[in-house]
């Protein structure tokens, strides 16, 4: 174990010479009126929150990931890759597929999008990494209610010996199972090149065992309480990759930062607003008959951080099914805001 422990430090160090950052955003996906995905307000979004956030997850399952399909999931790679290199922010690419076959042949068209991208053969695929800003690809277990827990090592180990870094995502609202905390367990000791361990199912049963982690870089994905998480007030995560980040960057970097300073009621007073207008909003678009609650609440908000308090005049975000968010969403998130004290002056489209 020791000897992985020390290889996956040199990874982190090669990988994020700067450090591991501790705040993350998957990315939402844009469309346009006719469904197309709309890369020009992708990157007005993205230049909104890039003062605050480093590290990016594009397409995760806030970026529709689940739903594109593989030209779909290649164009967005490719734009996150050319603006990660921009930015110079660290990019994991989501691999988010039902099965362990297609997230092979998914991870194989990256490799070849990132050879395009750097001009960098595939046989030199760390330097092809480097230069492309991507720190590595992104995967839940394979999907199935039925599935045990060999069953889901088997499918993880296959991706793992591919030798690439990797995050592991434990998403059971999407994927019907979880990575018990041994299973994890078993592929941290085995393979140095999990590099990161993300749970969004809001359990956190894995972060809060007492399995060896093997110095994985954790973060929490579930929403709310975000004061409480981190392990600079006590909690098990190293860091957040939040939904969230696409609407409240500055907000919760400021909850990491007095976290960091030791100013924990500061940090608690920012945590429990914007857990109040999270937990709002996503009861407001649980009516919603596609998507998922961290796309539609984060659609909603940013509806008004892109055009501002006169947003709910202008018609409602386009999901990826090609349907909008109704306007009574809408308004009601904008009361949301505005009650809680996010209510933009100005949209960044504005």
């Amino acid at each position: 174990m020791n000897d992985i422990v020390a290889r996956r430090k040199a990874l982190h160090r090669e990988l994020f010479p700067g450090g591991i950052p501790r705040f993350w955003c998957p990315l939402l996906t844009h469309y346009r009126n006719d469904g197309g995905i709309d890369f020009d307000r992708m990157s007005r979004h993205l230049d909104h929150i890039i003062p605050w956030v480093k590290g990016f997850l594009i397409p995760g399952s806030t970026g529709d990931g689940w739903e594109l399909d593989n030209d779909e999931t290649l164009k967005v790679a490719e734009f996150a890759i050319r603006k990660a290199s921009a930015y110079k922010a660290s990019l994991l690419l989501g691999v988010l597929k039902a099965d362990t076959g297609t997230m092979e042949r998914t991870i194989s068209d990256l490799l070849a999008l990132i050879e395009r991208e750097t001009g960098i053969s595939k046989k030199k695929t760390a330097d092809a990494l480097k230069a492309a800003g991507v720190c590595g690809f992104t995967v839940c277990p394979p999907r199935g209610k039925t599935l045990t827990q060999a069953d889901i090592e088997t499918g993880l180990s296959r991706i793992l010996d591919m030798g690439l870094p990797t995050a592991l995502y434990q998403l059971p609202q999407i994927t019907e199972n979880e990575a018990a905390p041994e299973t994890f367990g078993k592929l941290v000791q085995k393979y140095f090149n999990v590099i990161l361990f993300k749970d969004s199912s809001g359990q956190d049963g894995i972060a809060m065992s007492r399995v060896d982690k093997g110095d994985v870089f954790m973060v929490r994905g579930a929403e709310g309480e975000y004061a409480r998480w981190l392990k600079d007030s006590g909690g098990p995560y190293d860091g957040f990759l939040l939904s969230t980040a696409n609407c409240f960057p500055r907000e919760i970097r400021a909850i990491i930062e007095s976290l960091e300073k030791g100013s924990v009621e500061k940090a608690r007073g920012i945590s429990e607003r914007i857990t109040l207008a999270v937990n709002e909003v996503f009861s407001l678009v649980q009516s919603l008959p596609c998507g998922n609650a961290f796309t539609n609440a984060n659609k909603a908000f940013d509806h008004f951080f892109a055009f501002g308090p006169a947003a709910s005049a202008v018609e409602g975000p386009m999901l990826h099914a090609k349907i909008r968010i109704p306007g009574e969403i809408i308004a009601a998130t904008g009361t949301v805001l505005s009650r809680h004290g996010f209510m933009p002056s100005k949209g960044y489209l504005e």
